[in-house]
């Protein structure tokens, strides 16, 4: 996925020589694309089918309440992802190799988790994928999977792939935002109610806000944005104000879409159009767009379900193939990591051709799974940031501001995850 740099070129006779000012405006325009990009990874990857089909089912249960749930987890976001994008960047490393030289076998640990959850949600991501096809286009959804997938793979075995990923992820994501913002403006959601909920509910669920942030900041989604900006080559710690901007516009690009598309089920559900939640086969999403603006509405869910799909088949199979490099150096870039990405994306499309979709309890359990992995990448990282600043990040000092809301942030995913445990594996019937 890396973007090589070509050697200068001598100059022409008759040609002035660049200045060093006319250098520093190229290299700041060609680190642009995988700065935009690797904002635009993190805030697709977050927004996945699984979000949207949550986001759906749990504002026709709790109504305007649910805007609460969203502000925690953008909170939970913000103390996460300022943290993991500004410890990787200022190393250089990518989180394996950076909990490796802290701990031993950490991140070998920590990239194992990685890749099964990523593996086990790839496979969401694609059946999503083939639903969205089915939805816009009246594909057969094993179909559109299986189109889906081949056109995740084709963009991978691009030459330039990351010039490919940073346009696709971008161009989707802003079409994503406006044809939600479209539907929550027709479907006139009450605003007035939704801004006051947002900070005091009427009704608090703690396992939403459990749900929403294992299923949006936990796994590999925690990685994907930071991963692809060390492509940038803006690493070191006279880079971190770059980074911390960027990691603030992720945040706030998934914030947007987050509560748009909120306000656009709220507005079906405040009208009084009950939202069909029962079975399995049920999409209260689809229903909820289809309320708003008939079949075109539908056609609409489809192609934001399918972006969001794709977009998290791409930020899924790129970040887990990351994880390859904590095991060999030889697949942490060019056409190595491109190819363990693309076999990535087989080995996922191949299991859904197999079984169709994800079976509902593998993925309960792999949403706990997920939720898990956020607390064990984060307390390694917080131990990094008290206790190891002199020697794993270069004697960098880490404002102590961050790593108290990291830490609190820490604390509270571990409690959420000790919460949800035990009820994930009584679902597989495992346990109690």
């Amino acid at each position: 996925m890396s973007d090589t740099q070509h050697a200068a070129q001598p100059q022409p006779a008759g040609e002035q020589e660049p200045t060093g000012a006319d250098r520093a405006k190229a290299f700041a325009k060609s680190r642009r694309g995988p700065i935009l990009g690797a904002i635009f990874l993190m805030a697709t990857s977050a927004i996945g089918p699984g979000f949207i089909t949550q986001t759906a089912t749990f504002t026709a249960q709790l109504g305007a309440a649910f805007a609460f749930a969203i502000l925690v987890s953008i909170l939970i976001d913000l103390a996460v992802q300022m943290n993991i994008w500004r410890m990787i960047t200022v190393s250089g490393k990518r989180a394996g190799d950076l909990a490796n030289s802290a701990v031993p076998f950490t991140g070998h640990l920590l990239a194992v988790l990685i890749l099964i959850g990523g593996l086990a949600f790839n496979i969401g991501n694609i059946a999503g994928g083939g639903l969205g096809l089915n939805a816009m286009l009246g594909i057969d959804p094993k179909i559109g999977g299986l189109l889906t997938a081949l056109l995740a793979i084709g963009i991978f075995l691009f030459k330039k792939a990351g010039r490919v990923v940073d346009i696709v992820v971008m161009a989707l994501g802003v079409g994503m935002i406006a044809m939600t913002v479209a539907v929550a403006i027709a479907s006139n959601p009450p605003i007035g109610d939704a801004l006051r909920q947002t900070f005091v509910p009427d009704t608090l669920n703690f396992a939403t806000i459990t749900t929403i942030v294992g299923g949006t900041v936990g796994g590999y989604i925690t990685y994907a944005g930071a991963h692809r900006y060390l492509e940038s080559g803006l690493t070191g710690p006279e880079h971190v104000t770059a980074v911390h901007r960027a990691s603030l516009n992720g945040i706030l690009v998934t914030g947007v879409m987050r509560y748009v598309l909120f306000l656009a089920i709220l507005g079906v559900v405040a009208s009084g159009i009950a939202l069909d939640l029962s079975g399995q086969g049920a999409n209260p999403a689809g229903q909820a767009f289809q309320a708003v603006l008939g079949e075109a509405g539908f056609r609409i869910f489809g192609f934001i379900f399918w972006a969001a799909a794709i977009t998290s088949v791409i930020g899924a199979a790129y970040t887990s193939a990351t994880f390859l490099s904590t095991f060999s150096k030889r697949l942490s870039g060019g056409w190595p990591l491109q190819l363990a990405t693309v076999a990535f994306i087989v080995v996922s499309l191949i299991v859904y051709l197999l079984i169709g979709t994800a079976p509902a309890a593998l993925l309960v359990f792999v949403g706990g799974f997920n939720g898990l992995i956020l607390p064990i990448g984060l307390t390694i990282f917080m131990y990094i940031g008290w206790f190891r600043q002199r020697d794993v990040l270069g004697g960098y000092r880490y404002p102590v501001w961050l790593l108290v809301v990291g830490t609190l942030a820490t604390a509270l995913t571990w409690y959420m995850g000790s919460q949800s445990i035990v009820p994930i594996f009584a679902f597989l019937g495992v346990g109690a």
